[in-house]
């Protein structure tokens, strides 16, 4: 059986993610400097994909 195209990954790697995980919203604050050492990660801010 064959896999329906919209399954395939190649083309989703191209596309950009408009949910950053936990670690990426971290490293997007860090370089604010929205971000200090020792913060907790729980109830982060809303950050948006650097482009």
């Amino acid at each position: 059986m064959s896999q329906h195209p919209s399954y395939k990954s190649s083309s989703s790697s191209q596309v950009k993610r408009n949910v950053l995980k936990r670690f990426e919203r971290v490293e997007v604050l860090k370089k604010r400097g929205e971000w200090k050492e020792g913060e907790r990660v729980v109830g982060l801010k809303k950050t948006k994909p650097e482009e």
